[in-house]
């Protein structure tokens, strides 16, 4: 073989080397390419739910504040109320209470008071 025939052989292995290493770069970069839209793919489809999800959550959030204020409401109204029964409780232990209960279901009076009826 003479020596135009080996440097065209190699010239001819060089550009073959080359042209499988740009093949292999494209195939990698088209695969990158795909990895990438993949990964945006998924990362849209993450965001969307914690998205969704988050309105949810502020959605039950605002629904369980509400709760809580009627049920605050609730509680100050029954304190109040407990407060009003336990005055009342004191009152019937006193002599006023019985002496009003006296006159009133009973028709009881003092020796020095005078009572009136109305005729039927």
């Amino acid at each position: 073989m003479s020596n135009s025939a080996n440097i065209r052989k190699r010239a001819e292995k060089i550009r073959k080397r080359r042209q499988r290493k740009q093949e292999r770069r494209l195939r990698e970069q088209s695969v990158n390419k795909l990895s990438m839209v993949l990964v945006s793919l998924v990362v849209f489809a993450i965001t969307m739910l914690v998205t969704v999800g988050g309105k949810e959550l502020k959605s039950k959030i605002d629904k369980k504040d509400e709760q809580l204020n009627r049920l605050n409401q609730e509680y100050e109204l029954e304190q109040k109320r407990t407060e009003e029964i336990e005055e009342y409780g004191k009152y019937t232990q006193t002599m006023g209470f019985v002496e009003e209960e006296a006159k009133d279901k009973l028709n009881l009076v003092h020796d020095n008071e005078i009572q009136f009826r109305e005729e039927k």
